[in-house]
């Protein structure tokens, strides 16, 4: 007798034959404007489906989600509550009470399975502080979404740093996701912090493999969202994870603006009662703290508030120039910023330096008399563009954040589609792109920022 007679027939359907699902169970709707999305050169439509190839491996039995189901009101209707409840300790940094929420069926809501809802969210951001800053408007569509959930960070040393930013954060810990090789001691300490904290969803910004895959699933989280490889190394990957998003490139940050676009539509999409979320522009908030340490910088500077013209992106080697992984041609030598400089008449430039080597450097060419401040951290960087009048700068955080902070501002860029991309309706957001014919950050056309000067007398004018 053949042996594969004695194969059970009941297996054949599962490893052979894919059972169709309906276009409306996986349905993707955008939101956002297509010219926001330059680098994307096929967008879906608003009627395609958001459907993955299904995989009978995880779960052979499922059939998807039964459109006959009615749930009560109680259950699904609406967004999640804020939860009320006080915490038996009042110094337990958990607020839990003799017991974790959601680990005990007496106490956990049937709606926190039924409805999807989210208490605790730990947000694995790849990259410096650039990305970071981009990351904001999905920390706060979270708070919008969930309400009440707590959303916890863990990013590079240099990325963590924007979060002194944002007061939607509750912690922010240093683990850098990039690493290749990470210490086995810092790797299982991390898994072991995440697991103890008892998250429901993990987003995960950096482009995964299954080994990146295998650190979320470590988490226990119940939803385990990431972005993974466009090529062979995502291998594996999808059956440790909820969802998967898939770039168009190995560099997330080609982008620009909307880099996080796969995992927004995501975020935001519709639900039962639940309309479409969306999506917040980029703010920031300023402690009053900053906001005194940077004043006594500029002013030792010699400069007034409202008076001085930043000038970030200086030519250094500094990993504090904040510079985007998708635009490595985004920093100007001081010979340029030089006949720059020499066009502002109403107000005063102050060039942010990167590291005190630089200070030498910029007495040399422009003068002992210059204004110089040395500013490493994107929260003085922030209140120091909030004093200002506006900023001049190349593709860097400054830009981010004037924009953010409802600044004038001039964008130096080597090229116009790189303009576009990180600037998206930058007439909106009073910000003039000035960018380089040749494709050249170098050959840029110094006259063309000269006559984009003005744009900081009539923002003083309305003032």
């Amino acid at each position: 007798m053949a042996t594969t007679s004695l194969l059970p027939k009941s297996l054949s359907p599962f490893l052979t034959n894919t059972p169709s699902f309906s276009s409306t169970h996986f349905t993707k709707l955008s939101f956002l404007n297509p010219q926001d999305h330059p680098h994307c050169s096929k967008r879906p439509n608003l009627h395609t489906t958001h459907a993955k190839k299904w995989n009978p491996w995880l779960d052979p039995f499922d059939d998807g989600e039964d459109p006959d189901m009615e749930y009560g009101s109680l259950f699904v209707d609406g967004k999640q509550d804020e939860d009320e409840r006080l915490p038996e300790n009042p110094d337990n940094p958990y607020g839990f009470l003799k017991f974790p929420m959601g680990y005990s069926v007496e106490v956990a809501s049937l709606a926190l399975k039924v409805r999807g809802d989210v208490r605790r969210c730990c947000c694995v951001v790849s990259g410096g502080v650039y990305e970071n800053l981009l990351f904001f408007p999905v920390v706060q569509l979270l708070k919008d979404r969930y309400p009440g959930v707590l959303v916890d960070i863990v990013a590079s040393a240099r990325g963590k740093q924007a979060y002194e930013l944002n007061k939607n954060v509750r912690w922010a810990d240093v683990y850098d996701p990039d690493e290749h090789f990470p210490e086995p001691a810092d790797y299982t300490d991390m898994v072991g912090l995440l697991k103890g904290r008892y998250y429901d969803m993990v987003l995960s910004t950096k482009l995964g493999g299954i080994g990146h895959a295998t650190f979320l699933y470590m988490t226990t989280a119940r939803d385990r969202v990431s972005y993974i490889y466009p090529n062979v190394n995502a291998a594996g990957a999808g059956l440790f994870l909820s969802e998967t998003f898939t770039p168009n490139s190995t560099n997330l940050s080609d982008g620009g603006y909307n880099m996080y676009y796969q995992m927004v539509d995501w975020l935001a999409r519709p639900s039962k009662t639940v309309p479409q979320q969306p999506v917040p522009p980029l703010k920031v908030s300023i402690s009053k703290k900053l906001k005194q340490v940077v004043e006594s910088k500029y002013k030792n500077a010699g400069v007034a508030r409202g008076k001085y013209i930043v000038i970030h992106g200086l030519e250094s080697d500094s990993k504090a120039s904040m510079q985007s992984k998708g635009d490595t041609d985004s920093l100007l030598p001081i010979q340029l910023w030089d006949a720059i400089a020499s066009g502002l008449r109403e107000f005063r430039p102050l060039f942010v330096i990167p590291h005190e080597k630089e200070r030498e450097n910029v007495e040399e060419v422009i003068g002992d008399d210059t204004s110089i401040v040395f500013i490493t951290t994107p929260g003085q960087l922030a209140a120091l563009i909030n004093d200002s009048a506006g900023v001049i700068a190349t593709n860097t955080a400054a830009i981010q954040l004037a924009n953010a902070r409802d600044k004038p501002c001039i964008a130096l860029f080597g090229s116009q589609e790189k303009g576009k991309l990180f600037v998206p309706n930058a007439e909106q957001k009073n910000c003039v792109i000035v960018s380089s014919k040749t494709g050249r950050l170098k050959d840029i056309d110094i006259e063309a920022v000269n006559n984009a000067i003005p744009l900081f007398n009539m923002s003083l004018a309305l003032v």
